[in-house]
């Protein structure tokens, strides 16, 4: 699994803008369910990593970073 260290105010903002565009989908399968609270949890983590006096840096999963990025 490869990860990659990012600037947490902008993977804030990027997960922001792909939670507005999952919730215009009026889809409720639990699959979309559990991305809408896996990008949740994904932007409340950056903007508090961002908030911090400690590096202001979070750090993604390959699969976490397709997953903010596929919805933006």
């Amino acid at each position: 699994m490869s990860y990659a260290l990012l600037d947490a105010a902008r993977v804030a903002k990027a997960a922001k803008v792909s939670l507005d565009v999952l919730k215009t989908n009026p889809e409720t399968t639990e699959a979309h369910q559990r991305k809408v609270i896996m990008i949740e949890r994904i932007e409340v983590l950056a903007a508090a990593a961002a908030d911090s006096d400690a590096g202001k840096a979070v750090t993604l999963t390959s699969e976490e970073f397709w997953l903010i990025s596929r919805n933006w």
